[in-house]
């Protein structure tokens, strides 16, 4: 089975991920994809120290409530994770769509990353794909 982990960063730009994950979704409804293509979210807290900064910066203004304070602290990395598992008869699509996802807009604003089945990261990488929900 040809696999692939297309694994981009969107750095904080939570919106731009949403819209990359609002793409896929479509693609896989209409191309009718199902298992083939999968997508997972990572996200990494902030630094510590960027949080404590904005802490006190929240405690000097004292406008905002504790909810919204803490949202606005810590914005998070954001990695979008793709599965793409084609089965062996399948590798023009699976290159297609390994040569498509990365040009379309969504995907082209965030650093992209491609891991294939054959390469050093690919088992380390599978493996963070599992255990993300």
């Amino acid at each position: 089975m040809a696999q692939s982990i297309l694994v981009f960063d969107f750095g904080t730009n939570e919106e731009a991920a949403q819209q990359a994950r609002h793409k896929i979704d479509g693609w896989k409804q209409a191309f009718r994809l199902g298992n083939k293509m999968l997508l997972k979210f990572e996200r990494e807290e902030a630094a510590a120290p960027a949080a404590e900064e904005a802490k006190a910066s929240k405690q000097k203004a004292g406008s905002k409530s504790e909810k919204e304070g803490e949202k606005a602290d810590a914005p998070a990395r954001v990695r979008l994770l793709v599965r793409l598992a084609f089965s062996d008869h399948e590798k023009l699509s699976h290159q297609r769509w390994l040569d498509r996802i990365p040009s379309e807009e969504p995907f082209k604003s965030a650093k992209g990353e491609t891991i294939r089945s054959g390469d050093d990261n690919f088992a380390k990488t599978s493996e963070l794909f599992d255990s993300l929900d």
